[in-house]
C-alpha cells in the first residue's frame, strides 16, 4: 500500500475521489450480502473483516495498546462501526439518496461550527444545497429508517471529531487497527444471524472485500487528510462522495444525471473549490 508520505504530497479533493470509488465498490458488494445476513450483520462483517486486514498489517506496538491512546482507539472504533450498521439498517429501509441526504447533517453541522467567515458559509451553503439535489431527498416512508439516518448522521460527526485527535494526537492507522479490533468485540451480538455466510467461503471473503474496500482505504485515506486539514474543511470535502458515485453511475452504468443532480454536482463543486484551500501542517500541530 502507497506509503502516508508519498499519499500526503496528492491533493485532499483526489484522495477524497478515490475514496469514494472504494467505498461504493464496497457498499455493491454489501448490498449483495444483504440477502443472506440483516444489515447490522453485514456491518459486523465489515467490521471483523477490516479489524483482520488492519491487525496483520500494522501488528500495532504495545504503546498503542495501552492509557489514552488505546482508549481513544476503542472509542473511535465503536463510534465508526456503529454508524456503519446505523447506515446499513437505514439503506435496508430507504431509497440510497434519502439516507445519503438525511446523514450528511452530520458533516453539514460539523462544518456549520467551523465556519468562520463568509465566504465558509457561502461554501457551506452550496455543499449543503448540494447534496440534497443529488440525494433527491424523499422523506416518505419508514420512520424508523429516518431514525437510523439521523443516527448514522450524529456518528458521522464524531467520526470527524474522533479521527481528528486519531490522526493528530494517537497512532492513526495503529489507532484504527485497535479500534476496529475492539469494535468487532463489543458489536459481536450482531454476528446473530450470520451463520449463512461462515458456512460459503464465496460470502465469507466477499465479507472481508467489504471490510478492505469500505473502512480499509477510504478511513486510511481519511486519516491522510485529517493530518492536514481542519475538521470543517474535512467535512465540506466530504461532499465529493455523492459526487464521485453519480459520475461512476454515468461513467460504468450510464446512468444520465437528471437536471437537478446536474445543478447539485455543480454546486458542491463550486462550494468546496470556496473552501477546500488547505495548509499543510506537520503532524501533532493543531489546525489554525
Amino acid at each position: 500500500m502507497t506509503s502516508p508520505r508519498r499519499l500526503s504530497a496528492v491533493p485532499a479533493p483526489l484522495l477524497f475521489v478515490l475514496s469514494g470509488i472504494s467505498m461504493y465498490a464496497g457498499a455493491a458488494i454489501a448490498v449483495d450480502l444483504f440477502g443472506h445476513a440483516p444489515p447490522a450483520g453485514v456491518a459486523w462483517l465489515r467490521c471483523l473483516g477490516a479489524a483482520v486486514v488492519l491487525l496483520a498489517w500494522r501488528r500495532p506496538g504495545r504503546q498503542a495498546w495501552r492509557g489514552r491512546r488505546l482508549a481513544l482507539a476503542v472509542v473511535f472504533g465503536v463510534v465508526t462501526a456503529g454508524m456503519n450498521v446505523l447506515f446499513y439498517e437505514a439503506i435496508a429501509r430507504l431509497p440510497l439518496g434519502t439516507v445519503v441526504a438525511l446523514e450528511f447533517a452530520g458533516p453539514v453541522l460539523v462544518a456549520a461550527l467551523s465556519s468562520r467567515t463568509l465566504r465558509d458559509t457561502l461554501a457551506l451553503a452550496l455543499v449543503a444545497a448540494g447534496v440534497v439535489a443529488i440525494a433527491d431527498v424523499r422523506l416518505s416512508g419508514s420512520f424508523l429508517g429516518v431514525v437510523f439516518a439521523l443516527g448514522a448522521a450524529a456518528a458521522w460527526a464524531g467520526y470527524i471529531l474522533l479521527g481528528k485527535r486519531v490522526a493528530v494526537d494517537g497512532d492513526g492507522m495503529d489507532s484504527l487497527a485497535i479500534g476496529f479490533a475492539a469494535a468487532t468485540v463489543v458489536l459481536s451480538p450482531l454476528a446473530a444471524g450470520t451463520g449463512e455466510v461462515w458456512s460459503s467461503p464465496r460470502m465469507l471473503l466477499l465479507g472481508v472485500g467489504v471490510g478492505v474496500l469500505s473502512t480499509v482505504v477510504p478511513y486510511a485515506l481519511d486519516q491522510v487528510v485529517l493530518r492536514r486539514l481542519g475538521q470543517g474543511r474535512f467535512a465540506v470535502l466530504l461532499a465529493l462522495l455523492p459526487v464521485t458515485a453519480g459520475v461512476l453511475g454515468f461513467a460504468l452504468l450510464g446512468q444520465v444525471p437528471r437536471v437537478p443532480e446536474a445543478l447539485g454536482t455543480l454546486a458542491v463543486v463550486a462550494g468546496v473549490a470556496l473552501r477546500s484551500r488547505e495548509t499543510v501542517r506537520p503532524v501533532g500541530e493543531p489546525p489554525g
